[in-house]
């Protein structure tokens, strides 16, 4: 065989599988297509020498606490992960117990009508997305709710994302996107009639930075509901088994560290705010919120093989086989904190801003 038909004939296998992939792909696949893999607002060449930068923040333990590296570390995170996301998970990049009976998607949806049901908010209100992502759960509390909502996210590419689907789903006039820092928002005081974050403020260096935040931007009486990522009290410090999963964790989903459960509430309080209720989502009769992540694992090898033949052709850029590898093996560790029981992504937690009156 000459070395045109050898070239030719592995690039017509390689589109085929790509084709073949491409149809096995499941509903909530359809928004990305794999062929549109990216590096976020990373240019293609760059991809490769950002995921290591990445990863070299993790070369001594604990060395992304210093405050002012996290915003760009957590920016270049997303840059990395945001398309792989969407294409293999759908646009709300958080967990959810899974529900006999429901689909994944309609379970996700379910999760996030609770968290805005918790607001009682009405048809109108203007509330605050803390950490937005690309708008999935912006987009389905504006519809359940009837509220104006403005989301926040750090990083550009989310931010055109977000805009994008909001628009496609008629859902623009109640979805605003702003790119900025949840640690320093651009929004005036006592602005929002509520306020909600869905897994993103486990980015915050400091927790008690972003809660005082989003109770300065709060109106006086208005509630706050948060899904934080935290460790349980199963969670053992001196288990060396403990420690790697949680590292593991904070590895793959550009964490400075998770927070224990109890730290919660005293964090919430020493801002200023009052605690109404405060509970673990994930835990029984919840079903399990990983079992998603368990049934993913064919479609992970199947995928795989995609990225690596597309990178292979130039299609998706030079890294997305790295950053599809580390989103696996941080699969298997959040698998096994949620088997283990030491660690949730969904421990709620509900406040309110104190009415001006109680001030006095």
């Amino acid at each position: 065989m000459d070395s045109f038909t050898l070239v030719f004939t592995l690039s017509s296998l390689s589109l085929g599988l790509y084709w073949f992939f491409c149809l096995l792909g499941s509903a909530e696949q359809k928004g990305k297509h794999a062929s549109q893999l990216s590096g976020g607002s990373i240019s293609a060449e760059k991809v490769q020498d950002k995921y290591d930068q990445y990863w070299s923040f993790f070369h001594s333990p604990k060395q992304i606490e210093t405050i002012d590296k996290v915003p760009g570390f957590v920016d270049t995170f997303y840059n990395l992960v945001t398309d792989i996301y969407e294409w293999g998970w759908g646009q709300s990049f958080h967990f959810s117990p899974s529900i006999p009976g429901k689909s994944h998607r309609d379970a996700t949806r379910l999760h996030e009508e609770f968290a805005v049901d918790q607001l009682k908010i009405k048809p109108g209100n203007r509330i605050l997305d803390a950490g937005c992502g690309v708008g999935g759960p912006m987009r389905a509390i504006a519809a359940h709710s009837g509220a104006n909502v403005v989301g926040i996210t750090i990083n550009e590419y989310q931010v055109s994302r977000a805009r994008t689907h909001n628009k496609k789903a008629g859902l623009d006039k109640l979805c605003e996107v702003v790119c900025g820092n949840f640690l320093e928002m651009p929004f005036d005081d006592n602005s929002f009639d509520g306020a909600y974050s869905i897994e993103a403020t486990c980015h915050a260096p400091k927790l008690q930075d972003v809660y005082g935040e989003i109770y300065r931007v709060l109106k006086p009486g208005s509630l706050y509901v948060s899904y934080e990522w935290v460790t349980t009290e199963l969670y053992k410090s001196e288990d060396p088994n403990h420690v790697e999963i949680i590292q593991g964790i904070e590895r793959g989903d550009a964490l400075p560290g998770l927070r224990s459960y109890n730290d919660i509430a005293e964090i919430a309080k020493k801002v200023g705010f009052e605690v109404l209720n405060e509970k673990d989502l994930a835990k029984p009769p919840a079903r399990p919120w990983w079992s998603r992540l368990k049934m993913g694992k064919i479609a992970y090898w199947r995928n795989h093989i995609l990225v690596t033949v597309l990178a292979f052709l130039g299609i998706a850029p030079k890294g997305v086989v790295d950053v599809h590898e580390m989103l696996y093996h941080t699969a298997h560790y959040l698998t096994q904190g949620g088997e283990t029981g030491i660690f949730t992504p969904m421990h709620m937690i509900l406040c309110k801003k104190p009415d001006s009156s109680a001030d006095l």
